[in-house]
């Protein structure tokens, strides 16, 4: 059974190389699926900050990579 284990893990690992930056994904767009509209907000401001959040979460990630290497 050790084997299809490791069949799993190498299977999510064709799609999810780094956990944290696709757990970040997942709840800033959770967050921002539930939040933002509930604030009445202007109609491109929420798509702006969904994007700002997306972009900065890219950012601090390629940052992690690169001091990393």
């Amino acid at each position: 059974m050790e084997w299809l284990k490791t069949v799993g893990a190498e299977f999510i690992g064709l799609f999810v190389d780094d956990v944290g930056f696709a757990v970040a994904i997942l709840v800033w767009v959770l967050i921002a699926a539930l939040v933002l509209p509930r604030l009445g907000l202007p109609d491109p401001l929420p798509a702006l900050l969904l994007f700002a959040g997306l972009a900065g979460i890219l950012v601090e990630s390629a940052v992690r990579r690169a001091r990393k290497r």
